[in-house]
């Protein structure tokens, strides 16, 4: 079958580092500069190294050297002994002598391709707790992930995807090894060409581009260390590992290298002090479930942060200045009256002097059906996936939310008659969406979600909806219903009563969106969540029960 490649929610680099602050051209030939890097090679984890990796990292000039401007890190074949280990492969592993907080790293590079080579240009946190790191007996206070890792290229360990694919991945204690988060994309002849791989690191959000082009982004809506443990000092690594996860090593390999033109790295290094000028902020469009604002502002810096607080609640928006620009508050209630302050600043803190903007707005009433399901049209679900009808006026929009954890989502929504495929868009996560116009109310239509995925897809059933109803509280087949209760409203503990046993019981927001998800209990804290109204799941063997609640 023919790849799928998801694009990833990207938003281009929030803030413009301009100052070079340190590098290596690699000028001159011969062994790596010993003042800019350090020889990694200590094995860490026992006799080896992470991942099931098969090689020594030496401090040799077999292993990387400089020749005629390019830094070549080689892989090779053959046996050595260190740390009274014998293994079949060497490499090389530099750890850059220079920590920063906040900037831009362009490595431009080539990389090797050979099934086994494992290429990465890399950060972790320089509290990092790892034995041998070059800042390890100083400052190595912090255990992985909680040091935060950023990798910024990775190639050779997705055997699914083409040749000429590369990855960013993010590694929190809230989400790491396979369930890290991560974006990819398709670059052009890697083993043969140079490209320029980078990454540009905000106090707001993590932007990882290929050739200067924004890819993927990483940005939490609400930071806390376990999501967002990147305000402190990270330092770069580049190496080439063999085997483990990256696959076999073909018996004829005999060495490959990842060739290295340049490493730069920017920061801003003169105070901004310049406000910024010429705000304004209006309601846009309004659903049942959302709020959408229309802002501007400009600014020196060329970036703009928006905070729009609500009912206790803070949302902050980092935005291109000098440009109209739309952000939307979700997870709100129907049919409800609500206030947003809206305030805008540059990076540096400087305010606006208009400071706040106070702007009204009603959700609309809600007319739409939910549900869940794991019926398939084509391969199988697990935990399932759940949907929302939504009408607007003539306007039906249909979310799907894949709940099978899955690499490399993609979602297209399929009508049945005619048949007709349309890729959906990303909503976040494995939610996706797709707005239908001019719809005749009454009518019943009919439609599918494709989820393709690395290794395979899965088809839910053709899902009816009659243009205009309003069935978000009904269950789908009351012959498989899982009867329970719980007190409505509610707030702090939810406790649900139910004679059955209870596997699984889980919170969305109305726009589709799994908030809270346990196995086998019928008590959920629920005093985090903002006041509103959210669908709860209920599940018992094969049956399932979907009621709304009320979140005081």
């Amino acid at each position: 079958m023919a790849f799928l490649l998801l694009a990833p929610v990207c938003v281009a680099q929030d803030v413009v580092y301009n100052d070079l602050v340190w590098s290596d051209e690699f000028d001159a030939d011969g062994a790596v500069n010993g003042s800019r890097w350090f020889h990694q090679t200590q094995l860490p984890n026992g006799n080896s190294w992470f991942n099931g990796e098969v090689q020594h990292y030496t401090n040799s000039t077999e292993n990387a050297f400089v020749d005629d401007g390019i830094l070549n890190i080689v892989a090779k074949k053959g046996n050595y002994t260190d740390q009274g280990v014998t293994k079949e492969y060497t490499s090389a592993r530099l750890n850059a002598k220079f920590a920063f907080k906040y900037g831009r790293i362009d490595v431009r590079a080539k990389l090797p391709v050979t099934s086994g080579t494992w290429p990465a240009i890399w950060m972790l946190g320089k509290n990092v707790n790892e034995d041998g790191a070059y800042f390890d007996a100083e400052y190595g206070t912090t255990g992985w992930p909680a040091c935060g890792e950023i990798d910024i290229m990775e190639r050779g360990i997705f055997p699914w995807q083409p040749v000429d694919y590369v990855q960013s991945t993010i590694h929190t204690p809230a989400g790491h090894g396979g369930a890290a988060v991560h974006g990819g994309t398709m670059a052009n002849n890697v083993q043969n060409e140079f490209h320029v791989y980078s990454m540009n690191w905000s106090p707001n959000q993590i932007t990882f581009l290929l050739d200067g082009v924004a890819y993927y982004t990483y940005n939490p809506a609400v930071k806390t260390p376990n999501n967002w443990p990147f305000d402190l000092e990270q330092y770069l690594i580049l190496n080439v590992a063999m085997g483990g996860i990256s696959g076999g090593i073909p018996a004829n390999f005999v060495q490959e290298s990842m060739q290295v033109d340049y490493v730069r790295i920017y920061q801003n290094v003169v105070a901004d002090t310049q406000v910024p000028t010429n705000f304004t902020a209006s309601v846009s469009t309004v659903t049942s479930s959302s709020v959408a604002l229309a802002l501007d502002a400009d600014d020196n810096s060329g970036t703009v942060v928006y905070n729009v607080a609500y009912e206790g609640n803070n949302i902050a928006f980092t935005r291109p200045a000098g440009a109209p620009q739309t952000v939307t508050i979700p997870n709100l209630s129907p049919d409800t009256h609500y206030v947003f302050t809206v305030t805008a600043m540059d990076l540096s803190g400087n305010e606006v002097m208009n400071n706040p903007i106070v702007l009204d707005a009603t959700t609309l009433e809600q007319l739409g059906c939910a549900g869940t399901d794991t019926q398939a049209l084509q391969g199988t679900f697990t935990l399932g996936y759940h949907y929302l009808f939504e009408t607007f006026g003539t306007d039906i929009k249909i979310t799907c939310e894949l709940l099978d954890d899955r690499a490399d989502v993609a979602a297209y929504l399929w009508r049945q008659n005619p048949f007709a495929e349309t890729q959906m868009n990303l909503v976040a996560g494995q939610t996706f969406s797709q707005t239908l116009t001019g719809q005749t109310p009454g009518a019943t239509i009919n439609y599918a979600v494709k989820f393709a995925y690395a290794g395979g897809m899965s088809v839910t059933q053709y899902l009816s909806y009659v243009v205009g109803d309003d069935c978000a509280l009904a269950t789908e087949n009351q012959s498989q219903e899982v009867p329970f209760s719980f007190v409505n409203p509610a707030s702090g503990i939810l406790r649900i009563e139910s004679a059955q046993t209870i596997d699984h019981v889980a919170i969305y927001g109305l726009v589709g969106q799994r908030i809270m998800d346990r196995a086998h209990t019928n008590e959920l804290n629920i005093s985090s969540l903002s006041a509103g109204v959210y669908l709860l799941e209920v599940r018992s063997g094969n049956q399932r029960s979907v009621k709304k609640l009320i979140v005081k």
